[in-house]
């Protein structure tokens, strides 16, 4: 079973039919959608301050959440992907974006509706990445232009597969 913890009165609180990975770390001020899973060796620590979780997000193997106490938190949006070993520092993730695996994104970032962040990138603090479009590198920089539409229904589709896996579990 995860760790679950209780940080300075706050309770993490999850939502129905998640998946918590038997050493994913949830603590403090964490609240979580339905259908969410977090996999193996991630680390969501709304201790400092708050981080929530739309529904159907998957924050995959060895990502880390925090935040800047009493100065950012995290917002995730509905049907986002989250790559594996991310960091992820008090940035806000609009419905159905993608985090590629690898990726750092900083305080006050705004990564917007059906946007891709590419593998390996370094968002640096209070970029704004537009909806539907595609950013990588380190610094990140802007790429192109993608289809918003086609992409968020890609990263649905992701997060989709990612609750598809986590039903796995359940079997055993």
């Amino acid at each position: 079973m995860a760790l679950i913890r209780k940080v300075r009165g706050f309770t993490p609180k999850i939502g129905k039919d998640c998946f918590l990975a038997e050493t994913a770390v949830v603590v403090g001020d964490v609240t979580m959608g339905d259908e969410c899973s977090i996999w193996y060796n991630t680390v969501l620590r709304g201790d400092v301050n708050t981080i929530t979780i739309g529904n159907r997000v998957n924050i995959q193997d060895g990502s880390v959440l925090h935040t800047l106490y009493e100065k950012s938190v995290i917002e995730i949006g509905d049907d986002v992907s989250i790559g594996h070993n991310v960091t992820i520092h008090g940035a806000k993730i609009c419905d159905g974006a993608l985090v590629g695996m690898g990726s750092v994104v900083l305080d006050h970032v705004v990564v917007g509706e059906g946007a891709i962040v590419a593998a390996g990138a370094v968002v640096l603090s209070k970029t704004v990445i537009g909806p539907g479009e595609l950013w990588g590198g380190t610094p990140a920089k802007f790429i192109k232009k993608v289809d918003a539409e086609q992409s968020k229904e890609l990263n649905q589709k992701i997060a989709r597969n990612y609750l598809m896996y986590s039903r796995w579990y359940d079997e055993e």
